[in-house]
């Protein structure tokens, strides 16, 4: 119940019915109030629409588990009704809006219609509405595992950043080494070296980027973000991260 309609229904009573009954209202109003509350900060910052699916992007600042992405699909579900295919891609700080690559993001959710929901589709929202959610990354105790490796390559080195691979679940360490050469190591949860790169340096209107492939495929690192490019994505990230998330 909104506050306005609860103002009304106050000057319609009287004396201690007037107390007792508002008292009750306001009990609903912060109730209901606090329950929104409940739903993990989000920011939306795109709308795909195609002829078969609308995609929003939506940001978060955690990573949230499955109950709080479905509270997040609940709510953009009330306030976007009209939408029918309705899909949502959760981004983390440093994930791009636009990108070349697949599941370049945190976690997807989905509305289903009444005739694809199977058995094992549990997911509701509070006004039934039923989700399929997908978390592609990492959970926070896996996450602050890989950013607390210390590997021996690293030793008395110089770090740029860690970034957390979501897709791979790997850890990217770029850093120099006592000669000031730029190195890159890529990490999985045992610590394990999966690549080492000496990336080639090369500088294109103004941007340094990092050659790591003789195809082309490039890096940069801006802003404690480090996106990843192949070399014919036309200048567009298949992947970006933002250092420590």
């Amino acid at each position: 119940m909104e506050l306005s309609k609860i103002a009304d229904k106050l000057n319609e009573m009287s004396g201690n019915g007037k107390i007792v009954i508002g008292g009750f209202l306001l009990m609903i109003f912060f109730g209901c109030a606090g329950k929104r509350h409940n739903i993990p900060a989000y920011t939306v910052s795109k709308v795909f629409k195609t002829d078969s699916i609308t995609t929003v992007n939506v940001h978060i600042n955690i990573r949230g588990t499955t109950g709080q992405l479905l509270l997040i699909a609940g709510k953009l579900r009330a306030d976007s009704i009209q939408i029918k295919n309705l899909e949502i891609h959760y981004l983390l700080p440093g994930n791009s809006d636009i990108s070349m690559g697949d599941h370049s993001y945190y976690a997807s959710a989905r509305l289903l219609k009444e005739n694809e929901v199977k058995p094992t589709d549990t997911l509701k929202d509070d006004a039934g509405n039923v989700f399929r959610i997908k978390i592609f990354g990492l959970n926070h105790a896996q996450v602050i595992r890989l950013l607390t490796l210390q590997p021996k390559e690293i030793a008395l080195k110089s770090a740029l950043g860690r970034f957390i691979d979501d897709y791979n679940h790997t850890v990217i360490i770029p850093f120099t080494d006592d000669k000031n050469e730029l190195k890159i190591i890529e990490l999985d949860s045992t610590a394990k070296v999966v690549s080492a790169t000496v990336p080639f340096k090369i500088k294109d209107d103004g941007i340094e980027k990092w050659q790591v492939t003789q195809q082309g495929d490039y890096i940069t690192l801006k802003d404690s973000i480090l996106a990843q490019f192949s070399a014919d994505g036309l200048g567009v990230p298949f992947n970006s991260i933002k250092s420590g998330i």
